[in-house]
């Protein structure tokens, strides 16, 4: 009767929290309802008296990347240490999340189970008190839209006499598929520039948003006569897409659009096939004039790397126009076009340049694009991003000594090496809660789970080709480099604190000129309360208008 919810409260920011039992018709926490402690974990309901629970249950039920190791079933009124398991994945895999899969015709328990490679795992169905894996490659994303098994395949897959290419959409009949049946309908079939960014689904209707060329499109297909036939649902273009709301119950949904220009601004598709604006939220800057480019870069081997470029209309290509660089390149994840707010108004508003680097190690252009940049090839990544700078310097755009970059996590990793291997390039350099020491990163936190998208450093072959482009071991005794800034976060459980706190100490140790600041809460991100994220942004900005414009920021 959706008459109960799980909470999920995390002290500053953490990965970590834990889960209260929720009234929603008396509004207050059940006194002697389930309740979950402190732990990197999920769970689902089974029923309105059983949670299916992934948890850290004690010794040996964590995996070394820190995440449930078992699931089990947690009957109402028992204690917690009680509860059955139903299954255990390996000390070496990722982890195990517990979910929900609701479609129009019943309710799917499901365990996500992430393998030793993290870009690997597995879905598992309950059936009959069981777990039972979903047969397909361990790369592909399945999802379950009405009757049907949708998979979206990573790689090619020979199956049912068949050989399906990479980056296409598959679907078959769940039942069929469960007894044995293995011929799959191919939706949606791979292009070399365009990618699924994602499958989501309605009562009936089956979502697909799309990145053509890096611009955000969402297509909406239906079953006809055995088969599904789609068409593009209406929407602006140059922006991002994504579906934001949907019910097994109806084939209404709403989506999201945005740019770097315009707020995100939310859309009711109805049932009929139309579209309408429902809500935007407000303009936080001034984007009147401003423009938005997509420009390419040409890497050291070749390949053409897309990139956006947001200015003023009338910008004057003189190299003097302070410029900020932005990306990531890492874990399949796109860099999409998307209103920020406290950038338009700390930089854009003020007259800066803002850029954003669609590099390899991302998923722009399908899984071909995040693999060419794995383990002994994440060179590519760092070349593309220092190709993008070259080109933006190249078409006076702006020159080094008003470019900076910014990156965060994966992306600290990438500005890091950038600063190391270019340090001539860029007049500020700003490090956000990053990976730094590549040694050790993946004895830290969740690290371990992340040797399949870098190497594992304590294998002599691949720590020879990490050591190369590893920051904290590439420092060098009088080499000239911009005064950078580092943040982090005390409470981040996910990328340890220490890789920026060792890259400072190193630079203090080398007389390099450096700003560092940690913030005591905020996990991985910049701050928990709005006044922790003022600050951090204010010190941003500050520093980058201070290095970029040769001005004081306020």
């Amino acid at each position: 009767a959706y008459e109960r919810c799980l909470v999920w409260l995390s002290p500053g920011g953490s990965d970590a929290d834990e889960a209260r039992e929720f009234d929603l018709r008396t509004r207050d926490f059940v006194s002697d309802g389930f309740r979950l402690p402190l732990a990197k974990q999920s769970a689902a309901w089974v029923s309105r008296d059983t949670l299916l629970v992934t948890s850290d249950f004690g010794a040996g039920t964590t995996t070394a990347s820190g995440y449930p190791r078992t699931a089990r079933l947690w009957a109402r009124g028992t204690p917690l240490t009680s509860a059955r398991t139903i299954f255990e994945a390996a000390p070496t895999d990722v982890g195990l999340w517990a979910g929900n899969r609701e479609t129009r015709e019943r309710n799917f328990v499901t365990v996500s189970h992430r393998l030793e490679n993290f870009f690997e795992g597995r879905l598992l169905l309950m059936r009959d008190g069981a777990l039972v894996p979903v047969d397909v490659p361990v790369d592909a994303d399945p999802s379950l839209v009405a009757d049907q098994l949708v998979v979206y395949i990573r790689a090619p897959w020979t199956v049912g006499g068949e050989t399906h290419d990479a980056g296409s959409v598959l679907s078959i009949g769940l039942d069929a598929f469960l007894d044995g049946d293995r011929d799959f309908e191919v939706v949606v079939g791979p292009a070399e520039r365009t990618t699924v960014e994602g499958v989501s689904s309605t009562r009936d209707h089956l979502l697909v948003s799309v990145l053509d060329n890096v611009r955000g499109q969402l297509l909406r297909y239906r079953r006809e006569g055995g088969r599904w036939v789609g068409e593009r649902v209406p929407a602006p273009d140059y922006g991002s897409v994504g579906v934001s709301g949907r019910s097994a119950h109806t084939n209404r949904f709403f989506f999201n659009y945005s740019t770097y220009t315009q707020p995100s601004t939310l859309y009711l598709a109805e049932e009929d096939g139309g579209v309408r604006e429902v809500r935007s939220m407000p303009a936080m800057f001034d984007a009147a004039g401003l423009v938005i480019e997509q420009l390419e870069a040409r890497s050291r081997d070749g390949t053409r790397v897309p990139y956006f470029l947001v200015r003023d209309e009338d910008l004057r290509p003189n190299g003097d126009n302070p410029t900020l660089l932005y990306g990531y390149g890492g874990f399949e994840i796109s860099m999409t076009p998307g209103y920020n707010a406290v950038t338009g108004a700390a930089w854009l508003e003020r007259g800066g340049v803002y850029v954003v680097a669609n590099i390899r190690g991302g998923g722009e252009f399908g899984p071909e694009w995040h693999r060419a940049a794995l383990k002994q090839n994440r060179q590519r990544a760092y070349d593309d991003f220092i190709a993008v700078a070259e080109d933006l310097i190249r078409r006076s755009v702006t020159s080094a000594g008003h470019l900076g970059i910014m990156g965060g996590s994966n992306g600290g990793l990438l500005v890091g090496v950038a600063l190391t291997q270019r340090p001539e390039l860029f007049d500020a350099v700003v490090i956000q809660v990053p990976l730094l020491d590549m040694r050790r990163y993946n004895q830290l936190l969740a690290g371990a789970s992340w040797v399949a998208e870098y190497g594992n450093p304590d294998i002599p072959e691949e720590w020879a080709y990490i050591s190369r482009y590893s920051p904290y071991q590439n420092l060098r005794e009088g080499v000239e480099y911009p005064k950078v800034l580092i943040t982090t976060t005390t409470r981040d459980d996910r990328v340890h604190p220490g890789h920026a706190r060792k890259m400072a100490a190193k630079m203090e140790s080398m007389g390099l000129p450096f700003y560092y600041f940690e913030n005591t809460e905020g996990g991985h991100g910049s701050g928990v309360t709005s006044e922790q994220r003022a600050k951090m942004t204010a010190l941003t900005y500050a520093y980058l208008w201070e290095r970029l414009a040769r001005e004081p920021a306020m």
